[in-house]
């Protein structure tokens, strides 16, 4: 079977998650463990996951918001535009500007201070069952990680809810 370019494959996995939700599966809230993450979740959120699942393996790039490159808060752009919500371009900047969730659901942000700085300085997907979607850093490609673990919990700041 060929392989879709990026941007045709981001469109089919967006438009495959689209389908499942008409087919009767929007309407309830997941809990955050729920390992089956495309259920129950709103449009906009499907869409958020499924643009940021599909960027996996993309690489990290500095200042990047394209298929060709991304960097932390570039992924967050681009998957939030794949379900039509504009967000801020910096992890700083969506930190101060986007409302506070109490308690993180899958398309969710979460925001972390790994600089030291006091300020938001790296940003993950809430993908749901403990885990991110981020871009961690140079030489390396966009990943799924757990949030469990002490490194991201001693750096957290918060969550942000944009999506429905």
């Amino acid at each position: 079977m060929p392989t879709l370019p990026r941007p045709a494959a981001w469109r089919l996995t967006a438009t495959l998650a689209l389908l499942l939700l008409l087919a009767g599966c929007a309407g309830r809230e997941l809990a955050v463990n729920d390992p089956a993450p495309a259920e129950g979740l709103s449009i906009e959120r499907a869409l958020i996951l499924a643009a940021a699942q599909n960027a996996l393996g993309t690489p990290y790039r500095f200042g990047g918001n394209s298929p060709a490159g991304l960097d932390c808060s570039g992924l967050v752009e681009l998957a939030y535009r794949a379900a039509g919500i504009p967000v801020p371009r910096t992890a700083d900047d969506q930190f101060r500007a986007l409302p506070v969730a109490p308690r993180a659901r899958p398309g969710d942000l979460l925001f972390f201070d790994i600089a030291g700085r006091g300020k938001a300085s790296h940003v993950g997907i809430y993908r749901g069952d403990g885990q991110m979607i981020h871009a961690p850093g140079r030489g390396r490609q966009v990943e799924t990680a757990p949030v469990e673990i002490a490194y991201w919990q001693e750096r957290f700041l918060g969550a942000a809810a944009v999506a429905p």
